[in-house]
Parts: C-alpha cells; structure tokens; sequence
C-alpha cells in the first residue's frame, strides 16, 4: 500500500547536512518527495512510498538522524499521496 506522509524535524538540523544525509537515507529506501528547510529552524520532509519503507525514514529520524544532527521533535501527519511525485530531491 503507497502512502504519504509530512514530517516536520525540529532541532539543530539546518547548516549541518541535513537535508542531503535525508536524500540518501530516503532514496536508499526507495522513497519520492522532497526535504526543505523552513525559515523558523525546522525542516519539512513530504515522503511516498510503502509503510516499511517510511517506518524505517521515521525510525532513522527518531533515533537522531545524521550524526551532525541534533533533533528534538519528529512530528508526522498523514497525507493523500500524490500521483506527480516521481522521485526524491532537495528543494532550495
């Protein structure tokens, strides 16, 4: 079953890699979407793809992340997936 999920992570994740370490992490498992940093300090994950393969993205973010990280809330909210996400990136 493909689902859809919006994370928010919050903490000291933005200038430490962040979003590139959540690029690999999230295309090794076979997810589309996007991560993007936020103007208040947080950053805004949207994955698609099947519930292990988002389990194990949130299981990764829970359990702190990248090592340069350091995240204090994982915040998930579902979401009705979108036919147009093909793949995964960065957006700037």
């Amino acid at each position: 079953m493909i689902r859809q999920v919006k994370i928010r992570v919050c903490g000291r994740v933005q200038g430490v890699g962040f979003r590139f370490f959540t690029y690999q992490q999230a295309t090794k498992l076979g997810l589309v979407g996007y991560v993007k940093n936020l103007d208040n300090g947080d950053v805004e994950i949207v994955i698609q793809g099947d519930n292990i393969s988002i389990a194990k993205l949130i299981q990764w973010l829970e359990q702190g992340g990248p090592v340069s990280a350091r995240i204090t809330a994982v915040n998930v909210m579902e979401l009705i997936p979108e036919s147009q996400l093909v793949a995964f990136h960065i957006k700037y």
